[in-house]
């Protein structure tokens, strides 16, 4: 399956993440996980996505890897996906994670660098107080923390990040 889909993953400029395999009654469900390059930061966009979805399921039914019919599901890791390889960092850059360290301890901050031999953490409000480096092989886990409103470079909100955005005041 893997093979079918990932020339038309790979032409498109993205990562193959996962590809699964399930049955659902009398259909057959094939799940794609795409993602952006490692080096990338932001997410990758729905557009994106919906004409890689059309190239995906032409090579499918051109190769014919699936006995019957099928449902294609393509998406992205999300915001749930654990930390685990370099690359899930690498990608993380930018966004507020949170290490969960063997030692027991836990450190939150703004993921600014994620290098093999280190990951760079920013201070936030809630989280480290400086800058604070920390080498991979101490992390048991890690994850992105899910931010209801952001702030930008210069430590304010940035706009329609907050969930109170479309709601009006006191009078």
């Amino acid at each position: 399956m893997r093979e079918a889909v990932e020339p038309a993953v790979t032409a498109a400029g993205l990562h193959l993440e996962d590809v699964a395999v399930a049955p659902a009654g009398r259909r057959t469900v094939v799940r794609v996980v795409l993602d952006l390059d490692e080096d990338a930061v932001g997410s990758l966009d729905l557009d994106t996505v919906g004409e890689v979805s059309r190239t995906i399921s032409a090579a499918l039914d051109a190769a014919d890897p699936v006995r019957g019919e099928y449902v294609l599901e393509v998406s992205s890791p999300g915001t749930d996906r654990p930390l685990t390889e370099l690359r899930h960092f690498r990608r993380a850059r930018t966004r507020l994670v949170r290490l969960a360290l063997h030692d027991g301890s836990t450190l939150t901050g703004r993921l600014v660098e994620a290098e093999p031999d280190r990951y760079v953490l920013d201070p936030t409000p809630d989280g480290v107080a400086e800058r604070t480096a920390v080498e991979p092989a101490r992390v048991a886990r890690g994850r992105v923390e899910v931010e209801l409103n952001r702030l930008g470079a210069d430590g304010t909100d940035v706009p329609g990040t907050d969930v109170h955005d479309d709601e009006e005041g006191p009078a």
